[in-house]
């Protein structure tokens, strides 16, 4: 484990638990041949007044970048199916509140890390919209407007 004592990564957990998303999103692309892109991502928010805990955290994973909003807010942003995968696995047996979100965007990965997306069978598909969709019901806020229906429509699967 490295660096990556139990205790560092419990508290990353916790901290994700309280003060991170968890995301998988949809973006609508005309230059792919499903017309979507997914993205998976991890993303740990602070004050920028107190940003040195994010910095320590990305020490710890060795991984994602830092980046300092307008509203006054730095992001810890990890992004990637491969890399969210594997933060995910090492933080998984010490998050408590968004286990629902995590086994799904694990699970998530799994698939679209495996192949290109032109290559997923319609069932997997099908599990990665329910996967987003599962995932956004479960966060506080989202500013989506992509319905069920339409995701599905746009991958060429009648909902």
């Amino acid at each position: 484990m490295g660096s990556r004592s139990k205790t560092d990564l419990a508290y990353i957990a916790g901290f994700l638990d309280g003060d991170g998303s968890i995301m998988l999103q949809i973006k609508l692309r005309n230059d792919t041949s499903r017309g979507v892109r997914f993205m998976a991502t991890i993303c740990l928010y602070q004050d920028t007044c107190h940003a040195e805990p994010l910095k320590w955290m990305r020490e710890i994973l060795e991984i994602g970048y830092l980046s300092n909003r307008n509203d006054g807010m730095t992001e810890l942003r990890i992004n990637g199916f491969v890399s969210v995968q594997k933060v995910l696995t090492q933080l998984r047996p010490f998050i408590r509140f968004k286990t629902v979100q995590a086994d799904a965007l694990l699970q998530a990965c799994t698939i679209l890390s495996s192949k290109t997306i032109s290559k997923l069978s319609e069932y997997e598909l099908r599990s990665l919209v329910d996967f987003v969709f599962l995932i956004r019901g479960c966060n506080y806020k989202s500013h989506a407007t992509l319905s069920k229906e339409t995701l599905l429509l746009r991958l060429g699967l009648t909902p």
